[in-house]
């Protein structure tokens, strides 16, 4: 009987237990989910490479959005808001 008993303890506590199995279990649960939130990233930039290769007017969108480029025959109107110590003064 106390065999059978310090086998089980050994079982749970020992090198390679049961907590060890289970640590060992949730471990590789995260590195599943973090594989996986990897492989939708790599298929969003992979997506992004080819409209960048392929879609002038995606081109386009970036170039004015992260470059802050304008296209041929466009003007910019620069609107400059006035601060409430000259707007004040101007009422007076």
């Amino acid at each position: 009987m106390v065999a059978i008993f310090s086998f089980f303890l050994l079982v749970i506590f020992g090198d390679d237990s049961l907590l060890e199995l289970n640590r060992v279990k949730k471990e590789r649960n995260i590195l599943i989910k973090k594989n996986e939130e990897l492989a939708r990233e790599n298929n969003s930039m992979y997506n992004e490479i080819e409209r960048l290769k392929h879609d002038p007017e995606y081109i386009e969108n970036v170039a004015r959005r992260e470059l802050g480029m304008i296209g041929k025959n466009e003007i910019i109107f620069k609107i400059e808001k006035k601060t409430e110590s000259v707007a004040a003064g101007e009422k007076k």
